[in-house]
This record gives structure tokens, sequence and C-alpha cells, in this order.
């Protein structure tokens, strides 16, 4: 059986660890590096960066500080921001990151995803999905990493994982920016609602709060890992907490206990 990924998130900007509520507001919370060496001490399956500001200001991620990354930590790792062509990705690859995920200039140009799974294979292509529900519908939102620059694209989430998937997507990042930062849990309404139509694996991102938030996702969606970013930034639990809970009831999940 496969084991369920635990994923802290980590959002960049200006060389900084941030975080926000529901993609404003965001505050600094730590060293890049020293997060990442923490997170893959505990038990972290894998991280992420997300460099917020890379799409908005039309910049690529920082390669200082994924080069720094690498040599850190022993866990595989995904970069995004502002990765537009193939050899942006080439250049984060090299450093020594596992996966690249893209989500606005995959909306801005479909066939990079094509033209990445191609190049280096789907297991290095994320696909970042910012989705807001609005009035019973779920539309993808772009360039979310400042909230000025903020929209909706109009495309409905089902949609865009039907296309993905056919570009040659390897994974999909589910986030959802009705429940980030909020801490009340994962939207598992949407998650099934998408899952009906997606045959990648799946990431369940905004929302963790909670030990309960992760086995609640777990247990009723059919998600391949949980991404978390406030509730291990704050040091409100440890990854070693939330897999001794998911342990205990019974979640599948890589663990030395």
């Amino acid at each position: 059986m496969i084991t369920k990924r635990i994923i802290p998130c980590l959002d960049v900007r200006d060389g900084q660890v941030v975080k926000g509520i529901q993609f404003k507001n965001h505050k600094i919370v730590g060293s890049i590096v020293d997060l990442a060496k923490k997170y893959s001490q505990e038990g972290a399956d894998e991280l992420v960066f997300y460099d917020i500001t890379a799409s908005t200001d039309g910049s690529t991620v920082s390669k200082e500080w994924v080069s720094k990354i690498s040599d850190v930590i022993n866990i595989p790792f995904c970069v995004a921001g502002g990765i537009k062509s193939v050899n942006d990705a080439r250049s984060i690859l090299n450093l020594g990151a596992d996966k690249v995920s893209i989500n606005t200039p995959a909306l801005e140009n479909p066939n990079l995803i094509r033209e990445l799974s191609l190049e280096f294979g789907s297991q290095c292509v994320v696909i970042g999905m910012d989705i807001k529900t609005i009035d019973g519908k779920s539309f993808l939102f772009a360039k979310t990493g400042n909230e000025l620059t903020a929209h909706s694209t109009e495309i409905l989430a089902l949609d865009w994982i039907r296309k993905v998937q056919k570009l040659g997507a390897g994974e999909v990042v589910i986030n959802s920016m009705n429940q980030d930062g909020m801490k009340n849990g994962y939207d598992i309404s949407l998650l099934n609602e998408l899952s009906k139509v997606c045959t990648l694996p799946m990431i369940a991102s905004g929302g963790a709060g909670s030990d309960d938030h992760f086995i609640n996702v777990f247990a009723n969606t059919n998600v391949d890992g949980a991404l978390a970013a406030s509730i291990f930034h704050n040091n409100e639990y440890s990854i070693q907490d939330i897999k001794t809970s998911l342990h205990s009831n019974k979640i599948n999940i890589r663990t030395s206990l």
C-alpha cells in the first residue's frame, strides 16, 4: 500500500519564509534553510517551496537558496515560482530539486506542461491549482502571490484537471483559497469533487489546523498527501505529532514508530 505523504509548505518572499491568511497579509516566519533542515530532520516526506512573488513580478525563483536547500536536506523537494520554460526548469532541477511546480505559467501557456513532461518526465511536473469556490463553482486563480494581482481565470477546476492530465502532468496540488490559513480543516468536498475526474496523485492544501484535520482528509478522500504551513511554522504540532496520530488511526504513513 502506498504511504500517505506529509509535506510542509514554505512560501518564500525576498529570501524569507512567510505565511498569510487566504493569500493576504503575509508575515515573516523564518529562514528558508533553517526551516527546511528542521522539517527534514523531523521526518517530513518531502518539502514544497513557493516563491510567491516570482510570477507576479515577472522574475524566476532564486537559484541561490535552491542550491542551499539541496545541501542541507536528504528528502525530495519541489520548487515553484515563475518557471516559464524548459530552461528555467532545467536550472532548478540541476541544482537538486526533484520536481518543479507551475501554476500561473501553465495557465498562460498550457503547452509548457507537455514540454516539461517530454523533457524531464511527468514525475517532475507538478501543477499547482489555487482554487476559490464562488457560488458553488470552483475557479482557478492566477498570480496569487500578491493580493493586488490575484484574479480569477474563469477556468473551472474540473476542466483544468482534465486538461493538465492530457498534457502530461504528473501530480496536482489542490490549494483551497477559501481554507488557506483558516486552520479549520481541508476542503473535503472540493477534493472529492475533483477526485471524480483526477487520475493523477493529488495533494491537499489549505486549512490544516490540527492532527484531526490530517486524519479527516486521509480517511475521507483519496488524496496522496497533505500540505501544511502554519501548523508547523508556529510550532503548534511537529511532523512526528501528526504522524503519531495518523499511525494510531491506521493511516498508512512512513514512520520510524
